[in-house]
């Protein structure tokens, strides 16, 4: 297929997309085109200050070198800690290297250090000054409110419940709308304490994969408040808010590096925890729909099957049809389990089963926490925050997952646009 073809088969995704989102919207009359324009520029505005501008550019990839430096220091840390397993020297002879690669022992504990850097830089006032200027931003030109704008803002480089936290006291007299956007905004990037290890995974067959993923959670923003406004639309509601000095109680820089490596921990755990539980019983699904008849020659598997489901969706953000159901299944994988293991599986893939630009759109639409595991984070989050609210976060849930789909997918129709 002509370049050409495949630039239009972007833009007709990225202006289906939000099409759909109206269709299915709680209330079509109320939603309104001319906020999902703004959306739409200001992602297309973003995308051309941070893929195009040389400068721009340059400034992302600086960030490669970090990733480096904290995958050496994290190698010492997990390396002294784990020894061999951990990614040190083993004491005997590695007939099998490919199976001397251990997630849990050397790829995860990144987890660990930059969730404490990552509180130190709150600690320090450097995270929330930027943080503030997206909020202000988001604000200006999408005219949330301003504790849906700190939240999603936050979102981008913190988790999806540590973001709502920020603006905790709010959340409870936020309009249904407003809450919608927040709980989008969590399921449609991902947050700093995994972009590094997401980074360590791809960067092999992406170049600057660390920008990559960056440049996407922070595209995806926009789009995010675009598909929650037309999915549940509130025009006209805005709940005011700032963020929340709630690190107050840390006296000093040991004192946040201490509770950033507590938190860290604890997601740490729950990242595991999810794999294994995730992987298992996706497993476990796979061993009875292998009693039904075999489907175009291969067992039927539950990413099969949404692999089929999503082709349109892969096509549409400009995806050859001949690749579109391999990345339809990267999408099933990641919408099923999560996208930790969908960014492993495409980082194995063999150099013909995807293009270099198919690999870079996948990295860019499958760049959010919307899958099922994350639902079951968010609703015991916010309900936690705001237990007036818990029924109708419930009611939400899947409806966020689909959302923060449609933002991420975006995201990558747009980057087949640059990418023709």
């Amino acid at each position: 297929m002509d370049m050409t073809s495949l630039t239009l088969q972007s833009l007709f995704g990225l202006l289906a997309l939000p099409a759909f989102a109206w269709v299915i919207s709680e209330d079509r009359r109320r939603a309104s085109w001319r906020v999902a324009a703004v959306g739409l520029g200001i992602q297309l505005a973003l995308a051309l200050l941070l893929l195009e501008l040389p400068y721009s550019r340059d400034a992302f990839l600086v960030l490669n070198r970090a990733i480096l430096a904290l995958e050496r220091a994290t190698g010492a840390g997990t390396s002294f800690v784990f020894g061999y397993l951990g990614g040190g020297t083993a004491p005997f002879a590695v007939t099998a290297p490919a199976s001397s690669f251990i997630l849990a022992f050397q790829a995860l504990p990144l987890i660990l250090v930059v969730s404490a850097l990552s509180a130190l830089l709150f600690h320090w006032r450097i995270l929330p000054v930027v943080v503030r200027a997206f909020a202000w931003a988001l604000r200006r030109t999408m005219g949330v409110g301003g504790a849906v704008g700190v939240s999603t803002a936050a979102n981008v480089f913190i988790g999806m419940i540590e973001a709502p936290l920020l603006v905790r006291p709010y959340l409870e007299r936020m309009s249904r709308a407003e809450l919608f956007m927040v709980m989008t905004g969590g399921m449609a990037t991902v947050a700093g304490t995994v972009m590094v290890l997401y980074a360590s995974i791809l960067g092999p067959v992406i170049p600057d994969a660390l920008a990559n993923i960056l440049i996407a959670s922070i595209i995806s923003a926009p789009a995010a408040i675009t598909i929650a406004r037309l999915m549940i639309p509130g025009e006209g509601e805005r709940t005011e808010g700032d963020m929340r000095a709630d690190d107050e109680a840390r006296a000093t820089t040991m004192e946040a590096i201490v509770e950033g490596t507590t938190r860290g921990i604890a997601l740490l755990i729950n990242v595991i925890a999810m794999l294994v539980v995730m992987v298992a019983l996706v497993a476990l699904v796979n061993e009875v729909l292998a009693l039904l008849p075999d489907l175009g020659g291969a067992a039927v598997t539950l990413q099969r099957i949404l692999a089929y489901l999503l082709w349109p969706l892969a096509w549409a953000i400009g995806i050859p049809a001949g690749e579109a159901l391999v990345a339809a299944e990267l999408l099933g994988t990641k919408t099923v389990i999560n996208e930790l293991v969908a960014y492993v599986q495409l980082a194995g893939l063999s150099e013909e089963a995807l293009s270099p630009r198919s690999r870079l759109i996948l990295v860019y639409a499958m760049c959010g926490f919307a899958n099922f595991g994350s639902l079951g984070i968010v609703i015991a989050g916010l309900a936690t925050m705001a237990p007036t609210r818990r029924a109708e976060i419930v009611r939400m849930g899947l409806k966020s997952i689909l959302a923060g789909t449609l933002a991420t997918c975006m995201t990558g129709a747009i980057v087949g646009l640059f990418n023709p």
